[in-house]
């Protein structure tokens, strides 16, 4: 089996689908070509991927291989040098109908790495957890640079520092690493999140959960999820959060905001008259400015200061992690590629396995030889 890894193209993005690692791994059994440069934004060089058993070839000779590994979903000028039957796989956005349309166009089978279930056995394949986990961590970190404070207590000769007070909005994996890197960082930390479950959670990484009451039974079957997401709340549930966060944002310095639905524009948690009720010199990390936002003066790609509080909107975290997020990333799809390629198969071809009753493939398979199952 050919295996092609080519540079990716979509402005910003540093992480690349495969490291020497992984490389090495595949290349026992199969013929693996890495475009030259590909690994560069992630400190790979293509020497490294040559001594790992790959060849360097253009971004012609990757994405014309029989299996494609990306980071994010191939645009019109790289569908256009892949083979129709050849396989892609990625972060392929599979609720953006126009991309799976043009992979099932271009008669690709496409599998979408977001749509893996949360499920034990997929555990190792999960893109999005891998990379959230990253993205919180990151936004501690530029939260930190953006405040113009310290963020632990400091007791020195000249006086004593206050320790930030850091609110997290959302406690799905990226808010967790968030409450654990700004605990380590010396912050006193609040978290809010609509899944009751979560909060032995917050409470165990040493933060204090705000405990928003579920008023009906509807509202608590809501709060549950599905599948480890978040759903829409009711609008009064929604408008009691707004209140209590409202009330916490006032005394917080840093809020980090990571609260998604996939699918959906991100809900807004921190309204403008909440930003106005902030303290000058607060930040805002939003990391769901790229689905609207969770904060409606979040600016994608920017950092702007708004009623005396910075408000980042850094749009792919993980990016600015590009070595580790690869590595991570790269080990995922590693674990997929397992999946699809036949084990048992004696001619050295190792064909393609593609069982589409296994609840893995089902979930992520967005597009299969011309056909488009996901609409």
């Amino acid at each position: 089996m050919r295996i092609g890894i080519p540079a990716e193209t979509r402005p910003g993005e540093t992480r690349v689908a495969a490291t020497p690692e992984t490389v090495k791994k595949l290349a026992a059994k199969h013929q693996i070509v890495v475009q030259s440069g590909a690994g560069a934004s992630a400190s790979i060089t293509d020497e490294a991927y040559a001594a790992a058993g790959a060849a360097i070839g253009s971004a012609a000779d990757a994405l014309g291989a029989e299996i494609v590994l990306k980071v994010r979903a191939p645009d019109a000028a790289e569908r256009a040098q892949m083979k129709p039957g050849s396989v892609v796989i990625g972060m392929l956005n599979p609720f953006d109908a126009e991309t799976v349309a043009a992979l099932g166009a271009a008669g690709l089978s496409a599998f979408a790495l977001e749509a893996v279930p949360r499920i034990t056995r997929a555990q190792s394949m999960d893109v999005l957890s891998s990379q959230a986990n990253i993205a919180g961590y990151k936004a501690v970190m530029v939260a930190a640079n953006t405040y113009q404070r310290f963020m632990p207590m400091l007791m020195t000769a000249a006086g004593t520092v206050k320790a930030a007070r850091v609110l997290i909005m959302g406690v799905g994996v990226a808010g967790l690493q968030a409450i654990a890197t700004a605990k380590r960082l010396g912050a006193v930390i609040e978290a809010s999140d609509v899944r009751p479950p979560v909060k032995e959670q917050v409470e165990s990484l040493g933060a204090k959960f705000i405990d928003v009451p579920f008023l009906t039974d509807e509202e608590k079957e809501i709060a549950q999820g599905v599948g480890g997401y978040a759903r829409p709340m009711p609008a009064d549930w929604m408008r009691r959060q707004g209140e209590l966060v409202h009330e916490r944002a006032k005394q917080a310095d840093i809020i980090i905001t990571t609260a998604l639905i996939p699918g959906r524009p991100a809900p807004v948690l921190i309204s403008e008259e909440t930003v106005k009720a902030m303290k000058p010199g607060s930040v805002i990390v939003d990391l769901a400015v790229e689905q609207g936002g969770n904060c409606p003066l979040s600016e994608l790609g920017k950092t702007v200061v708004k009623h005396g509080v910075s408000i980042v909107g850094e749009p792919n975290l993980a990016c600015l992690v590009a070595a580790d997020a690869s590595a991570l990333y790269a080990r995922n799809v590693l674990d997929f590629l397992k999946l699809i390629i036949d084990k048992e198969d004696k001619s050295g071809g190792a064909p393609l396995l593609i069982d589409r009753e296994d609840e893995i493939i089902k979930a992520t398979l967005v597009a299969h030889a011309g056909e488009v199952l996901r609409k």
